[in-house]
């Protein structure tokens, strides 16, 4: 698995110009997935995203993670995160989970997400078109892959 994580004073996605979802303060999660994750990749995904520690303290040090401040949670699926750009100049998303795998695993980590942070995590629609607004604070955004563990 695969995501970008942006810090965020709010965000909202929107399907065919409604709003479906939004928060407050907290997460932006752009989650991509590839074939070979599992219930591994999901467990130490959402326990690395609840307790990571990039929200200021008091002293304006990175030390709270999203839990500490009770933010909100934002997940959108997101296969282009597989891009291969190797070859020519239009991307190959040959890396990224056939559909049905990856939704399952989505929805079996916004569920583990909930379950991590103990409230309600907002997502988008798995396939559909989406509009993501939102405003990065700091501006902080991480990446994190599962393979990689850095």
């Amino acid at each position: 698995m695969r995501v970008v994580i942006q810090r965020v004073t709010h965000g909202s996605v929107a399907v065919r110009q409604e709003t479906i979802a939004q928060i407050g303060r907290g997460l932006l999660v752009l989650l991509g997935v590839e074939p070979s994750d599992s219930r591994d990749d999901i467990l130490w995904l959402a326990a690395k995203l609840a307790r990571l520690r990039i929200f200021s303290d008091e002293d304006g040090a990175m030390n709270l993670s999203v839990q500490d401040v009770r933010g909100d949670l934002l997940v959108v699926s997101q296969f282009t995160l597989f891009a291969g750009t190797r070859k020519g100049n239009r991307p190959s998303f040959q890396g990224a989970a056939p559909p049905e795998q990856a939704n399952q695993l989505y929805q079996e980590f916004c569920k583990q997400l909930e379950t991590e942070i103990g409230k309600p995590v907002q997502h988008g629609v798995f396939g559909a078109s989406m509009q993501i607004e939102l405003v990065n604070d700091g501006p902080v955004t991480i990446c994190i892959d599962t393979k990689r563990k850095e």
